[in-house]
């Protein structure tokens, strides 16, 4: 069995129609995609100030509000304000669920059970994030929204026919996002599971900038990883296979860095900047998630901590942002957002020393990931870059 391993009238109107906390999370119309076919958001909250928004396309987590050390409200991911905009060449993955493998895949190849797959290839030359017209982040996905004792929350569901998008098997797919009701958290979860045996491997891509979406960069931004290692990759960001020290190297993000301090020597190699896998310390006895990552703003006072049960983090540092314009017009400038994706390796399919991401029939995939927002205090400031 596999290890367990991100129209303003209209959202102005959204904000005052959502549902408060305790209430059941009720579906309200985003529009429709380009097909006609209907796109719903959900609006999940609590009494701590935290408001998420999540709509049915792609099981995209539109909207994320978390209060600074002012008690001011900024949403504070990238994304657009109506369906066109995710539909839009300007939209890089803004919020969405990836798969059904996130990431690289080699030339858009692999082999399972002595059969040859072939992919389709979106990041020349390599297959990206699951493919083209019918990965998980295009399609609309059904949803449920529910209110239990841990918080306000969406299941969204959707099943992938076999040979969509080259892969093989029928892989029935569920997403949960929780509000929880005692911090300003965000729980992620997912289930998978399939007819034939198939890659797995999936995250959510929302881009961050603690100081609010349309903030000028986040370079200013200081990161924690709570990772030894990385996967160092060619020019195309396929992984060698080796797994090396990030000690004395520019990766090296394991005590609080500024994210803009060591960057400038990456942005001639062909990540253009950060876009690394790194191999998570494992967890505590008794633990079953590890905390991956913690991203800090200064003048919001904001902190942010990704906890999660996969063996890997992806920092990307918004290399390809391009001043695209987002939600209320905002501008995405380069390097403006931050994503942290907490996955299997990329590329692991064709990596046997990397752990698996073949899904058997009979077999669960599941996978968590909690994000969460705190306010760093001068008297906690050692304790919470932590």
């Amino acid at each position: 069995m596999m290890s367990k391993f991100g129209i303003s009238v209209f959202l102005g109107a959204l904000l005052m129609t959502s549902s408060a906390p305790g209430e059941v999370p009720a579906p309200e119309s985003f529009g429709t995609t380009k097909d006609g076919t209907p796109v719903e958001i959900y609006t999940l909250k609590n009494d701590h100030g935290m408001t998420a928004k999540i709509m049915t396309r792609g099981a995209t987590l539109v909207q994320l509000h978390v209060p600074d050390k002012d008690g001011k409200t900024d949403d504070v991911i990238l994304g657009f304000d109506d369906v066109a905009g995710y539909e839009s060449e300007d939209n890089q993955y803004f919020g969405c669920t990836t798969g059904r493998v996130c990431n690289r895949i080699a030339r858009g190849k692999f082999s399972l059970d002595g059969k040859d797959y072939t992919l389709a290839i979106n990041n020349e030359p390599n297959h990206l994030h699951g493919g083209t017209a019918r990965s998980l982040d295009k399609v609309v996905w059904k949803a449920t929204g529910f209110s239990n004792d841990k918080g306000q929350g969406v299941r969204l569901t959707y099943s992938s026919p076999d040979g969509e998008e080259g892969y093989p098997g029928k892989l029935d797919v569920t997403v949960t996002f929780l509000v929880m009701s005692t911090s300003n958290r965000l729980n992620i979860s997912y289930r998978a599971v399939t007819d034939a045996a198939t890659p797995v491997n999936l995250t959510n891509h929302a881009y961050f900038n603690l100081g609010g979406e349309g903030s000028a960069t986040v370079l200013d931004h200081t990161l924690r990883l709570n990772a030894d290692s990385y996967t160092p990759t060619d020019d195309t960001l396929i992984p060698t296979g080796k797994i090396v020290p990030v000690e004395g190297t520019e990766l090296d993000f394991r005590k609080p860095t500024a994210i803009g301090k060591r960057i400038d020597p990456l942005t001639g190699t062909g990540a253009l900047g950060y876009d690394h896998n790194f191999v998570l310390n494992p967890p505590k006895e008794g633990q079953k998630q590890v905390l991956a990552a913690a991203l800090r703003e200064k003048s919001s006072g904001r902190l942010m901590r990704v906890y999660t049960t996969e063996p890997g983090i992806q920092f990307y540092s918004g290399n390809f942002l391009k001043g695209q314009k987002g939600k209320g017009g905002k501008v995405y400038a380069h390097r403006s957002a931050v994503c942290l994706e907490t996955q299997h390796f990329p590329d692991s399919v064709n990596h046997e020393n990397f752990p698996t991401t073949i899904l058997k029939p009979g077999d669960v995939f599941e996978s968590s990931t909690g994000i969460e927002f705190m306010i760093e205090t001068p008297e906690k400031s050692p304790a919470a870059a932590q």
